[in-house]
């Protein structure tokens, strides 16, 4: 039995010899030391013994388990001696060095118009809503009165996925789920991204965002609809500015309107950005087509509404002096900067 002793003694001597890793000198103390190791079962196999050997193995036992211990200790320093090399070999921080200061973020031009407007209509008590840009050709035109023979509705103006189906070219089809999930009152703005077949030059985009807004209720009319646009024209712009509407057709809308602003750049005297009119058009309006009502199931005869339309970077350009959208979508860190907190 002493020469399992030695057996036992020889192996861990040719196995800490090798060992690098602390993983692994953990795995080889608990193999020979462990409650379950090697020397432990030799241990409890001497009660079968007499006293006088089960002594004097016991005592060679012990000598074999202390030889072992100096063995693991003697590798421990090893392998930090290894690993204090290797972090040596990487080298230290230089705590001597400036610190690096990461770069921040801006918020984009679209974002900041985008949140100020539903602000600004949050304020008058709307409520925002979204829908899918993903759309049902029935609710991006059948519902809302716009005819087969539209132009609109041709290949060459929108982007069709398969039958029935398009990548919404307005905001509207959000007023039809609207007026189709909920009943009178009702007062909308729908933010959100459009998609149309547009050549991209300085001022168009075949991807662009609408701002769309919705009120339904009795007795709104067009007055109602003038006065908040004015309301909302003077919070976007500034107290000093006025609003122009001229009749204008929409399929969804009867009767409609363009409407424009005094120019936020001049005020009025004339500038590149109003093309020296002194007004700036921005959306289009209108009281909610009659047969747009029955299509989403609400009583005409009882109810009314108004609904609007606007490009935001149509306003982001007005109100930046941005002159070409493109500049919107190139992520140039120089436009970005001056939108610095």
């Amino acid at each position: 039995m002493k020469e399992k002793l030695q057996q036992i003694l020889q192996e861990a001597k040719d196995a800490l010899v090798k060992v690098s890793e602390e993983r692994t000198l953990e795995e080889l103390r608990v193999k020979f030391l462990g409650k379950k190791g090697v020397v432990k079962e030799f241990l409890s196999q001497l009660g079968s013994l007499d006293v006088e050997m089960r002594k004097e193995l016991g005592k060679v036992a012990n000598e074999v388990k202390d030889e072992i211990e100096r063995l693991i200790a003697e590798a421990e320093s090893r392998i930090a001696a290894i690993k204090r090399e290797a972090k040596l070999k990487e080298g230290v921080v230089d705590v001597s060095l400036p610190m690096k200061t990461l770069p921040v973020g801006y918020p984009h031009p679209l974002t900041l118009v985008t949140q100020k407007m539903v602000s600004i209509f949050q304020s008058m008590g709307y409520t925002v809503v979204d829908g899918p840009e993903l759309e049902k050709e029935e609710y991006n035109f059948d519902m809302l009165n716009i005819p087969k023979h539209h132009p609109a509705r041709d290949d060459h103006d929108s982007f069709y996925v398969q039958d029935g189906w398009l990548m919404r070219t307005h905001t509207s089809p959000v007023q039809i789920r609207t007026m189709l999930n909920k009943k009178p009152p009702i007062a909308v703005v729908v933010p959100g991204r459009c998609y149309r077949r547009d050549a991209v030059d300085a001022t168009h985009s075949h991807t662009f965002h609408q701002m769309e807004g919705l009120v339904v209720g009795e007795g709104i009319s067009f007055a109602d609809l003038k006065g908040t646009l004015l309301l909302w024209a003077k919070l976007m712009f500034g107290e000093q500015t006025q609003i122009r509407l001229r009749p204008d057709y929409f399929p969804f809308t009867e009767p409609s309107a363009e409407l424009a602003v005094t120019c936020p750049v001049c005020h009025g005297p004339g500038c590149p950005v109003c093309k020296h009119t002194g007004w700036v058009e921005l959306m289009g309006c209108g009281m909610v087509e009659p047969t747009v009502l029955k299509n989403c199931g609400i009583d005409p005869s009882k109810y009314s509404g108004f609904a609007f339309g606007l490009g935001i970077e149509r306003v982001a350009m007005t109100v930046y002096g941005i002159k070409d959208i493109r500049h919107f979508y190139e992520n140039d860190i120089r436009l970005l900067e001056q939108f610095r907190a």
